[in-house]
């Protein structure tokens, strides 16, 4: 095996590459999120019709993702995530031109698609090629890049279409795209350690039914669901809620509200060392009550309890879903990659569902409405997790 090891030049060239490959994928996928008020008014559309722009994308990524990983053990690894994030950068700039939301929707979804093709095989080419003991660091700068990539997505965008328009945000954001797939493409070596596979269809289908016959895992799967869709829902309409009154904040002021997405950063760097002092269980209650407290101060009608409310739920979604993802593997009896791929799946599922159901409580209660579904939310989340530990002890009892 000829790994890269941390302090080499190919390896700061590898940790580089993923991190442009990073901000590319969540870059393009959540630039229309902070757009959608501005469709309701240029497209016509409701603002749940409008959610369409997101939840399309990141349905068709979730369904996607289930299959590039495997077919990657067939056709290679860079190849593919080259042409995904080319592909998705042109995507992302047609979108730009789109003459009616229909065609624009259309667009997305084959973004979806083609952004798929990077997060479900990125973290094999990394553990196959980085030295284990130089995993930590790579696997860092990859989710930093996904973090910083999310956070321009949606700050540039908003900000940009004060200025340009949203044509000009999203052709702004394809463009950047294009320059960072060719860094990828230039900085990141052909795979040496890869072994091809045959891509067997059957195989697959057999090893997710087999994890969706674990009742731990699927409580796990639907706390992600659940997560996902709460952020997804929070974030796209409490740029409604700033945008009119008695707030009436401009569209550039609003799309800064997404910089607390970066608390998510920090978030995920402390989580580990808080898991070793307190144990995952206890982490998980605590990380999911930050969450629901989050949550609940998005009731008061103020803007800085709001803000605060928002910095709360952030910090506690990231450290929950760190926690809840990483007790996938540890659960998962065999194939445990097929068990991260559909953990996965149902998280980037939930954002869809919960991004659409969240604009027909917003079109029948208003932000009250939203705020409410998402206190149901992670109230289900509690309850999931506290199942999964029961029959985690059970099971372990019996053993």
């Amino acid at each position: 095996m000829e790994y890269i090891e941390q302090g080499t030049p190919q390896f700061r060239k590898t940790t580089f590459a993923f991190f442009a490959a990073g901000f590319n994928t969540f870059a393009i996928l959540y630039t229309a999120q902070p757009l959608m008020p501005i469709f309701t008014e240029v497209f016509d559309v409701s603002a749940t019709l409008s959610s369409l722009s997101m939840t399309i994308t990141t349905l068709v990524l979730a369904v996607s993702m289930l299959f590039f990983g495997s077919i990657s053990e067939s056709l290679g690894r860079k190849n593919i995530m080259v042409i995904s994030m080319l592909a998705a950068s042109l995507l992302c700039i047609l979108t730009a031109l789109s003459p009616n939301f229909y065609i624009l929707i259309a667009l997305r979804a084959l973004q979806g698609v083609a952004l798929a093709g990077v997060p479900s095989i990125a973290m094999a080419y990394i553990s196959e090629e980085i030295h284990p003991r130089s995993l930590a660091g790579a696997m860092g700068l990859y989710i930093s890049g996904n973090a910083l990539g999310a956070v321009f997505g949606r700050v540039f965008s908003g900000v940009a279409a004060d200025y340009i328009g949203w044509n000009g945000a999203m052709l702004g954001v394809g463009i950047i795209s294009i320059i960072a797939s060719f860094i990828f493409w230039l900085s990141l070596r052909p795979p040496r350690n890869f072994e091809a596979r045959n891509f067997n269809f059957m195989q697959l289908t057999k090893s997710l039914l087999h994890h969706m016959k674990n009742p731990v895992l699927v409580c796990f799967f639907f706390i992600g669901f659940l997560l996902l869709g709460a952020n997804l829902s929070i974030y796209s309409y409490v740029t409604f809620v700033f945008l009119n009154a008695p707030y009436s904040l401009s569209q550039s002021l609003v799309s800064w509200i997404f910089l607390i997405f970066i608390i998510g950063i920090f978030s995920s760097m402390i989580t580990g060392r808080l898991v070793e002092r307190f144990g995952k269980i206890k982490f998980t209650y605590v990380a999911l009550s930050i969450t629901l407290s989050g949550v609940l101060l998005l009731f008061v009608p103020n803007l800085l309890v709001i803000i605060l409310g928002l910095c709360l739920f952030t910090y506690g979604f990231f450290a929950s879903h760190s926690v809840v993802s990483g007790m996938v593997g540890e659960n998962a009896v065999v194939n445990k990659a097929q068990a991260s791929s559909l953990y996965l799946f149902f998280y980037y599922i939930g954002s869809s569902i919960g991004g659409t159901a969240a604009g027909v409580f917003w079109a029948d209660f208003g932000w009250n409405g939203v705020v409410v579904m998402n206190v149901v939310f992670i109230g289900l989340c509690f309850v999931l997790i506290s199942i999964a530990i029961r029959m985690k002890r059970r099971r372990a009892a019996v053993n």
